[in-house]
């Protein structure tokens, strides 16, 4: 089986998309999926999209996790296929498109995108971290010297010990500046951890509003692929209005034999 992908960066967080509007790729195919992730045998990516036709929205986002299962809601996944979107000529300069969590809104400009989140409408906060679901389930946890942190071994043991089978991405945070936060994070599904996460900095930015830790509504995060920005509204109890915006860049085009 032979066809073209594109491999993506968001932040170092990094991808293969594949045009699937003829729908010949074979979805149920977890090995093939895994494979292409694989970074030793195949393309290397944190996960695999699709682009594929939607009867109303420009286009549909299928989103596998590199283990080859399919995921919850990726941020940067979100604002890379948007670009690639506009790449085809399918868009170009906002889309509305439909993803596993429901419709999302991007306006790409150059290699800049701005992606609408859906609404966060409960934050938990305990006394040693936030749990927050923004399209896929994260928590988050402040500590000191991020840098040197073990974010393999503790983002592992928090991810399968508190949460289960099921699992949770694990964020760990060192504020910078007021509205500065640095964040690593532990993904489930890639299990390790990625250069950034999109939907981990927008759990980041909206913890650490909830808690106090900043009063801005427009956050700076940075994370070991680069910057993004986070900014939202606080409505009632919930967060509305919320934006995930940064660099996505297309890397190479390739044809997998």
């Amino acid at each position: 089986m032979e066809f073209t992908f594109y491999k993506y960066q968001g932040t170092g967080n990094d991808f293969v998309i594949i045009d699937n509007r003829e729908d010949f790729f074979p979805k149920k195919n977890t090995e093939l999926v895994a494979k292409i992730c694989d970074r030793r045998f195949g393309v290397g990516a944190d996960g695999l999209l699709l682009l594929e036709n939607h009867p109303d929205a420009d286009f549909r986002m299928v989103y596998y996790n590199s283990d080859g299962n399919l995921s919850s809601m990726c941020g940067n996944g979100g604002r890379c296929i948007s670009h690639f979107a506009k790449f085809l000529g399918i868009i170009s300069e906002k889309t509305t498109f439909e993803a596993v969590d429901g419709m999302h809104e991007a306006t790409v400009k150059n290699d800049w995108v701005s992606l609408k989140m859906n609404n966060v409408e409960k934050v938990n906060v305990s006394e040693n971290f936030t749990f927050l679901n923004t399209g896929s389930p994260h928590h988050v946890e402040i500590v000191t010297e991020l840098q040197d942190f073990d974010v393999f071994t503790n983002g592992r043991n928090i991810r399968n010990k508190t949460y289960g089978k099921e699992g949770s991405n694990v964020n760990f945070v060192e504020q910078n500046d007021h509205a500065i936060f640095s964040v690593r994070t532990y993904e489930r599904g890639v299990e390790d951890e990625t250069l950034s996460c999109g939907t981990g900095v927008t759990a980041v930015a909206i913890a650490m509003f909830e808690t106090g830790k900043t009063s801005e509504n427009k956050v700076t995060l940075k994370t070991p692929g680069g910057e993004l920005q986070v900014r939202f509204e606080k409505i009632g109890s919930g967060y509305e209005n919320v934006y995930l915006e940064g660099s996505a860049i297309q890397v190479f085009k390739g044809i997998w034999k």
